[in-house]
């Protein structure tokens, strides 16, 4: 009956059908093979050198990880913090020494301008004589003085403006 649908007489399909099914178990035998391998380098990996499960070593480098996220958004929130505050720190300076009286050498005065980011400060003028040390402050509001400032505070204004 094979013979007929087929057109391959029995014993041919028996003997093709006895070499698929040969090979089919070759293949089969040498996927268990593989399989077996796999499955132990698995297990050796899962159990570590020093016998941990890789899902404990996973589960602590995972909250190492939480803990550094939580960490960096603390730090940026300091930074956040500290540029703020920085805004109204003293980040600008210009010194200029000079001689108040002609007769003292050394340039004992000087005059010292401080701002901040938004160029709002002091100019500190110290005046040193025979007599004694008088010092005088001048306030800055937006890189500008009320009072009218000397020579040696324009230009100690102007270096801390970065203009000089």
């Amino acid at each position: 009956m094979i013979e007929t649908y087929l057109g391959i007489p029995v014993d041919y399909a028996v003997i093709g059908l006895a070499g698929l099914t040969a090979l089919l178990l070759i293949v089969t035998i040498v996927n268990i093979v593989k399989l077996s391998r796999l499955r132990k380098r698995y297990e050796n990996f899962m159990l570590g050198s020093d016998a941990k499960s890789l899902e404990d070593t996973l589960v602590y480098r995972i909250e190492q990880v939480d803990e550094l996220v939580s960490a960096n958004a603390k730090n940026e929130r300091n930074i956040d913090t500290l540029f703020k505050r920085s805004k109204y720190n003293f980040q600008k300076f210009g010194l200029v020494k000079y001689d108040a009286l002609q007769e003292m050498g050394g340039k004992l005065s000087f005059t010292l301008c401080m701002l901040d980011e938004g160029n709002n400060g002091f100019v500190m003028n110290v005046v040193h004589s025979r007599e004694g040390c008088y010092n005088y402050l001048k306030e800055i509001i937006n890189a500008d003085s009320i009072v009218t400032l000397a020579a040696e505070e324009e230009q100690a204004l102007a270096q801390a403006l970065g203009e000089k």
